[in-house]
């Protein structure tokens, strides 16, 4: 479906930007052209929202951002705004052209929505010094509350910690996502935004007890589309006075996360998404005949894990709107 982006709804005020829970780096479906599939991602957002999810990142990594156009990610921010209400949506507006981020920037704050994040602007090679101006560009073009996205395995480019801190000296940071396989760079982050006020939500979705242990006060991550009861129960049991154990979910979750990993990110994301009975849409990358055969072997695994453990399936926990 396609949408007006010039003509989509102005929200009177914002919202706070949110500082803790457990946000979902929200799977866009497309069909094989490349458009946004409505139904299904309500759907999915539905099925997000039953499951106690706290709020969504729109047009992250997990997005797969790089293949929409200017207007196409206008068009889904403000889809995924409508849809995913009461939820709060972070909108990424990353990208390597500066008048696309702040394009993208202003455009979230005239939909109403609380808080940007963005990454180093990838492929070129970028020093600290450039990327605290990229990213002060990109506060200053939304003027609004912002996170950093640390992701250094897909940008190429690690944000330093210097860089973190000049930035929420210099701009209005709300907070840092971390991801990526530097899993000690958490402790210096949350050291960090302790003196300087900001929060950490971390990426790495297979070892919440520990980020929540050492203080990062929520997560942002692809697994949350397919299994976010686990990760909810995760969370308020480490951050919250719920009681409960945490070991079952723990080891579920790590178990997802090892037959996931046998596929390349972010077609995996997908291959959970499939086997939990969600829509993952069309793939929006040309798939080798070795990976769609492993595709199919994960959905059929996980399927198997899902009803072993009797989680709902999206359809069951999330009947279609249209």
């Amino acid at each position: 479906m396609k949408i007006d982006s010039a003509s989509a709804p102005r929200a009177p005020s914002l919202s706070p930007a949110p500082t803790q829970g457990v946000f979902a780096a929200l799977w866009l479906p497309t069909d094989a052209s490349g458009q946004l599939l409505q139904a299904e991602l309500a759907e999915n957002l539905s099925f997000l929202r039953q499951h106690g999810v706290h709020g969504v990142l729109a047009l992250g990594s997990t997005g797969e951002f790089p293949h929409f156009d200017l207007e196409q990610r206008k068009q889904a921010l403000a889809l995924v705004a409508e849809l995913a209400d009461p939820l709060p949506v972070i909108a990424n507006v990353s990208d390597i052209r500066p008048q696309v981020v702040a394009e993208l920037g202003r455009f979230a704050r005239e939909i109403g929505l609380p808080a940007i994040t963005i990454m180093p602007p990838g492929f070129f090679p970028s020093s600290q010094d450039d990327l605290l101006a990229h990213f002060l560009h990109a506060a200053e073009s939304s003027g609004l509350p912002t996170f950093l996205y640390n992701f250094p395995e897909l940008t190429g480019t690690r944000i330093g910690l210097e860089t973190v801190a000049a930035f929420a000296e210099q701009a209005n940071m709300v907070g840092i996502k971390q991801s990526g396989g530097e899993f000690a760079y958490h402790r210096e982050l949350i050291q960090l935004g302790r003196e300087k006020d900001f929060v950490v939500f971390s990426g790495a979705d297979t070892r919440l007890p520990e980020v929540f242990g050492l203080g990062a006060t929520g997560c942002i991550g692809g697994l949350v589309n397919i299994v976010p009861e686990l990760m909810v129960h995760l969370y308020e049991v480490s951050r919250t006075d719920k009681a409960g154990d945490i070991q079952p979910a723990f080891d579920r979750l790590a178990e997802v996360g090892a037959v996931l990993d046998r596929l390349t990110f972010p077609l995996n994301v997908a291959a959970g998404l499939e086997a939990r009975g969600l829509h993952p849409g069309a793939p929006k990358a040309v798939v080798s005949s070795g990976s769609q055969r492993l595709y199919g072997e994960i959905v059929d695994e996980l399927s198997r894990l899902f009803a072993e453990w009797e989680l709902p399936l999206g359809a069951a926990a999330a009947p279609s709107t249209s």
